[in-house]
This record gives structure tokens, sequence and C-alpha cells, in this order.
């Protein structure tokens, strides 16, 4: 199964955020070409300001294999992961990061900031940006459109 495939699972994890009033946001984490995890954005329904897709997703799949290193496992998320998250990935040993779409404002894998690559850190991962890009970016613009028109 290739990167669209699991971007598109993704993708619906997104719209179910969406449904519930979150920033439309999905996660999943592969490993052996399964998914281990899911995640979603849940700030606004936990009143938690780490309820980002990425780090539901993190959390469900360390409980999930019974440990906290993540190796040889792949994030697809449908936004740019930002600094907490990006931190919370390295942290994980995540082998691979895969992501929509870019996130000007506050992405720290390629828009922003480089973590994933930095040399002085002792773990790096491989980060790709702009799967399903243009989806993933409408479904975010959309939301914050329809959230400004409501005042």
């Amino acid at each position: 199964m290739n990167d669209d495939f699991w971007m598109s699972r993704a993708i619906s994890l997104a719209e179910t955020a969406k449904s519930l009033g979150e920033v439309p946001v999905g996660a999943i984490i592969v490993k052996d070409n399964s998914i281990i995890s899911t995640g979603f954005n849940t700030r606004e329904l936990a009143c938690d300001p780490l309820g980002h897709a990425e780090m539901n997703a993190i959390i469900g799949a360390t409980q999930s294999l019974k440990t906290w290193r993540l190796t040889s496992c792949s994030l697809y998320v449908t936004l740019e992961p930002c600094l907490m998250c990006a931190g919370a990935l390295y942290q994980s040993r995540i082998s691979k990061v895969i992501f929509g779409a870019y996130d000007a404002k506050g992405g720290a894998l390629k828009s922003l900031y480089s973590i994933h690559n930095d040399a002085r850190l002792n773990h790096r991962f491989e980060a790709n940006g702009g799967i399903l890009e243009g989806e993933c970016s409408s479904m975010i613009s959309e939301f914050f459109r329809k959230k400004r028109q409501k005042g």
C-alpha cells in the first residue's frame, strides 16, 4: 500500500474531528503495513492543549506495542506537525513521518523548522510532505473559513 492509501485513511479521521467541531487533523501510525494506532484532534473535546492528532496516535501506538520506542513505524498525518508533536515524534523514535498539508505558521518538519534533520539530536527520522496536499489543505482552509463566517 502506498502513501496515498494511508493518507486517505488519515483524511477520514480528520473528517471525524471536523464533525466533532475540532480542527480537522487526522493521524495514523503504520507498522509492517498495518495500522497500529489512529488519532484525531481532541483539544476542544478534552480541554487539553496536548490533544493533537499526532499525540493521540503516538499514545495509542505505544500502548498497543507496549513500548515507547516506535522504531520501524511511520506516521501519516494530514497537517505538518508542530514543534510539540515533532518533539514527541523525536522522543518516540519514529522512523518516518508523511504529512499532507504544509503549515506555514507552525510546521516543524519543513515549513519553519527541520527538527527531524537536526544533527545535534541523537535521533533523526525521514519526513515527506505534500501527500494529497490539496485535499488536506482545503479541508483545513474550509474549516477556518466557516468558523470565521460564524463569528
